[in-house]
């Protein structure tokens, strides 16, 4: 049934105004419950946000696994149609209302094109269209451009995974916080009332860290996920990325088939952050009309701190590459510098990484880290990773409401971690691109993890994280070569650097036994003891993209 929402007129606009955006253009109404047929006979729901004018500026396609209410039907919804799009936001298979039973990514590729071929036939069609989304949102946009259909003129993909086993696997440990905690919340997401709902994501937080802690890990997830999730076994018991299991969840061809122009955004703190640089220098190089904003945003946080940012860049990129509407120009690059204090710390680039000075700082005993080399004389440092006491996340790339900077003074504290720390900073230092971990080290056990970090120690002694690496082996190189994660952060003068060096990050990266048993069913716990040589057997350095000013846009 047709709604006329001329009485959210008020509403839109005071969104607007928070969200600091161009001002609405049009009412429009409501048709809720379409159904979209699927080839194999099952219906999908979705809701058309109709504006109500004679010259639309085209149409928005939005394909969504966590319903059609609250906030999507706000940010995708009332903000696109009050300014002139037709939008669709359905709900994928076995969600809210359609049919079929939902299994992550597997149904997405021949969903999507149904859908479009559904949406083809629609009176109201404007001819062209474009995908918009975040997250799983944006997987379906990806999974859309496997075979792009000629209609679709452009796609806005926010923190978007185009393969999830890069996202589950891609370190060799699995991020078991995340996707286990994700699992639960889609196994609940439909129970009971929004209130109901946020209770019990406050819980499983709790009952995900408690699941994680246990071992084995395959039969301690399913008694937290009970009869749901049923898709949890088949991800932890496929842990090499070449496995053919893998084949319908990474949509990488789509990087290569894509020829509509593609807005993208990230976050340094987001877990899916090196697919979308990855997206980005893909769709560059093969000169495909690309742009890429990156902010201090966590994934949540992309819709929410960063909702102002978000939409207004994504209304001028439809309005330009769908509407035909002048748009304001950009450059590729949009990168906020966490804790920059120029122009709002942002920095407009013409491409990622930027070029930058190399600085060198070297890892040496006693906590130190020194510009200068140590002596070849110098003792290693040590440390022993227990998988009974693991050593915890504390922030970083999660998708939990925990990730994010975080104070992570404590980590320096353990026995099991080892910090090494610079002198106070004689003026402010940009890092701009992705630091290099090049460690000399040994280990007692082949099957080992190593977890470095970057974090900056403020003069009041506390520190906060800045970036991480990590890596699960099964030999003992005795080199290892660590790029850790992007990122565009300025170390105020006064501050230090410090280098955590730690054999896991767990319940992050699921801990190592220290056995070959499969990740599914281990249970032996097995410690390992890690070597850093700093002379004597080797010399172990932080390679850094930094330098006393931050890039130009040149």
């Amino acid at each position: 049934m047709a709604t006329r929402l001329s009485a959210k007129r008020i509403a839109s606009h005071t969104l607007s105004r928070v969200l600091h955006l161009p001002p609405p253009t049009t009412d429009f109404t409501v048709l809720r419950g379409l159904r979209v047929p699927m080839r194999d006979g099952v219906d999908l729901v979705a809701d058309h946000y109709a504006p109500r004018t004679a010259a639309p500026a085209g149409t928005l396609l939005v394909r969504c696994p966590y319903g059609r209410a609250f906030p999507f039907s706000t940010l995708f919804g009332t903000v696109y149609a009050a300014r002139g799009y037709h939008v669709v936001i359905q709900s994928v298979r076995g969600t809210f209302g359609s049919g079929g039973e939902f299994t992550p990514m597997i149904h997405e590729v021949a969903d999507g094109a149904d859908t479009v071929e559904w949406l083809r036939h629609q009176t109201w069609f404007t001819g062209s269209f474009a995908t918009v989304g975040l997250s799983y949102l944006g997987f379906t946009q990806w999974a859309i451009l496997m075979d792009p259909p000629p209609e679709l003129s452009a796609a806005v993909i926010t923190v978007g995974p185009h393969d999830f086993s890069q996202s589950a696997w891609g370190t060799g440990s699995f991020t078991v916080n995340d996707f286990l905690g994700w699992s639960d919340m889609m196994s609940h997401q439909e129970d009971g009332s929004r209130l109901a709902g946020a209770l019990q994501q406050g819980r499983s937080r709790r009952r995900v860290a408690h699941s994680a802690n246990q071992a084995p890990m395959g039969p301690s997830g399913r008694t937290l996920l009970g009869a749901g999730a049923p898709w949890w076994e088949s991800w932890v018991e496929h842990p090499n990325r070449d496995d053919p299991f893998w084949e319908p969840l990474r949509l990488t061809d789509a990087l290569d088939r894509v020829d509509v122009p593609v807005l993208l955004f990230g976050g340094w703190q987001d877990l899916f952050l090196d697919q979308t640089l990855a997206q980005f220098a893909r769709l560059r190089d093969r000169g495909v009309t690309t742009a890429l904003t990156v902010g201090s945003w966590t994934h949540t946080q992309v819709m929410t701190k960063g909702a102002p940012t978000v939409l207004r860049e994504s209304l001028a990129w439809l309005d330009e590459h769908l509407a035909g509407k002048p748009a304001p120009t950009r450059r590729p690059v949009r990168a906020h510098v966490h804790g920059g204090v120029d122009r709002g710390g942002w920095l407009d680039l013409e491409t990622w990484p930027p070029t930058m000075p190399e600085l060198v700082t070297y890892l040496h005993p006693a906590h130190r880290l020194s510009d200068v080399a140590p002596e070849e004389s110098a003792p290693p440092s040590a440390f022993t990773f227990d998988p009974a006491d693991p050593t915890p996340t504390i922030g970083g790339r999660l998708l939990s409401p925990e990730g994010g900077y975080r104070d992570d003074t404590r980590l320096s504290l353990r026995r099991d971690v080892l910090d090494f720390t610079g002198d106070p900073l004689a003026a402010d230092l940009y890092l701009v691109g992705s630091p290099v971990i090049e460690l000399s080290h040994s280990c007692d056990n082949p099957y080992n993890d190593v977890f470095v970090r970057l974090s900056q120690v403020d003069p009041d002694g506390s520190s906060v994280n800045v970036t991480d690496g990590f890596i699960r082996q099964t030999t003992d190189s005795g080199a290892l070569r660590l790029t850790l994660d992007a990122v565009a952060h300025r170390f105020p003068a006064g501050s230090r650097l410090r280098v955590l060096v730690a054999g896991g990050s767990h319940p992050r990266f699921v801990r190592n036994l220290g056995t070959d048993e499969p990740p599914i069913s281990g249970t032996t716990f097995t410690p390992q003891r890690h070597t850093i040589h700093h002379g004597a057997g080797g010399v172990s350095r932080l390679v850094l993209p930094a330098g006393s000013q931050p890039p130009s846009a040149h």
